[in-house]
């Protein structure tokens, strides 16, 4: 197996993430105490936190728990959903399963840079982009354009990290009709589903879809990401046995107190999602005011989805500099857009990630402004 390239996001997370006073691109919820979650807890979810043994749980996951995320779906039942250790060991061992050399995948950019990096280790990748003249709209007609005989994976996520964009339904429902239709998997990234604000939640891919792949985790909606606990969703029964036996070579078995925590925190999923949809919804009119009195230096458009959205500096440092500046001088992290660059398609350059999910980013946005203030 080649190296894979440095992760970026990562790396300049270990540099900046716990070290910057203010962290204003973060791409979760704001987590709760582990107080107020086992206050969550029904009395099935007590007993079992309160009797926890520490020993090997079963590599596709505690069956409460499987049987608990089987409800998010339509009609799944427990053994067409499989655990993970957070969702980027689900991406990895996705990729390394279902993929082999001579294939071809179609990936959505910007994205995740695992979406990509992964799949290009194993085989030919092509890139359709989102782009920001078409408010990041989906583009199923690009996607298709794109497929080839061999042809065996399409990957999207939405609510899309970093935009925030969420695709019509009617685009959705084609772009899962055409891979059907093909006879390709569609891989699909729902991570962030649960946060849309105006929109309603899309379907998944896995209830439309009896070969499709549905990803998601308790980080980023739930915003639960110490628990590392992800999940993919899948009809095609054959899969998931692949993937247990890769698992076997990784994580083998998720972590026995961050299951039954998932357990709890998916039966109060209700309460979870409302608490931090409300965030967003009170973070929002603060940074719209904020972008609003620089109108020389930003572009900003809500996200329709998640927790994450990326709007344009157009001041003359350019984005990079102000970015690494901004972090420097005043402590306030953002993600550049170079973290987001992709060597399938052009993306934008003069862009950043901010994060809407976090309590009180009043004071980050303070330190934001005068520090732009003291720039002149």
């Amino acid at each position: 197996m080649a190296t894979l390239p440095d992760f970026r996001l990562e790396t300049y997370f270990s540099r900046w993430e716990f070290s910057a006073r203010y962290h204003l691109t973060a791409s979760d919820a704001q987590s709760l105490p582990m107080a107020e979650l086992l206050a969550m807890a029904d009395d099935d979810g007590r007993e079992r936190w309160e009797s926890l043994a520490l020993s090997y749980t079963e590599t596709r996951g505690l069956p409460a728990l499987r049987e608990e995320i089987a409800r998010t779906y339509d009609g799944l039942e427990p053994d067409d959903v499989m655990c993970f250790a957070g969702a980027e060991e689900g991406i990895y061992l996705a990729m390394r399963v279902l993929l082999a050399p001579g294939d071809h995948v179609v990936v959505l950019t910007p994205n995740y840079q695992a979406a990509e990096t992964i799949p290009l280790d194993i085989c030919t990748v092509t890139g359709v982009a989102l782009r920001p003249e078409d408010g990041w709209a989906l583009d199923v007609d690009a996607i298709e354009r794109a497929l080839r005989p061999e042809t065996r994976l399409v990957s999207v996520n939405f609510p899309n990290n970093p935009t925030g964009a969420v695709p019509d339904p009617t685009a959705w429902e084609r772009l899962v009709r055409l891979c059907d239709e093909r006879g390709i998997r569609l891989f699909s990234d729902e991570v962030y589903r649960g946060r849309e604000l105006d929109r309603l939640s899309l379907p998944q891919a896995t209830d439309l879809s009896a070969s499709a792949l549905s990803l998601n985790v308790m980080s980023k909606a739930y915003g639960l990401p110490g628990l590392r606990i992800g999940w993919i969703a899948c009809r095609d029964r054959a899969v998931l046995d692949k993937l247990e036996r890769a698992k076997h070579y990784t994580s083998i078995c998720n972590s026995a107190p961050s299951e039954v925590l998932a357990l709890i925190g998916l039966r109060a999923r209700d309460r979870l999602l409302e608490r931090n949809r409300g965030i967003v919804a009170r973070n929002l009119p603060l940074f719209a005011e904020f972008f609003a009195r620089r109108p020389d230096l930003f572009d900003f458009d809500a996200p329709q989805g998640g927790c994450v959205c990326f709007p344009r500096y157009a001041g003359p440092d350019g984005v990079e500099t102000m970015c690494a500046e901004l972090v420097e001088q005043a402590g306030v992290l953002l993600l550049p857009s170079s973290i987001y660059s992709s060597a399938l398609t052009a993306t934008p350059a003069d862009r950043f990630r901010v994060g809407l999910g976090r309590l009180d980013p009043a004071p980050a946005l303070d330190a934001w402004g005068n520090w732009l203030e003291k720039r002149g």
